[in-house]
């Protein structure tokens, strides 16, 4: 699994990283950082729930 946000959708407002702390975080620089490129299966659901969850649809899921 790989993770890939369109950062020119992204409007860095830390909904991704409410749900998956593990996998993303939004700095004091206001931008989003992915902190886990490739998670591994054990954060899958929380994956995919900040991909359900994004509002401006910016991130997606790789292989």
């Amino acid at each position: 699994m790989k993770v890939i946000v369109d950062f020119d959708l992204c409007a860095s407002n830390a909904v991704c990283m409410g749900i998956a702390p593990e996998i993303f975080e939004v700095r004091d620089d206001g931008y989003l950082y992915i902190l886990n490129e490739n998670p591994g299966p054990e954060l899958e659901q929380k994956l995919r729930e900040a991909v359900n969850g994004c509002p401006t649809g910016a991130i997606s899921i790789g292989e």
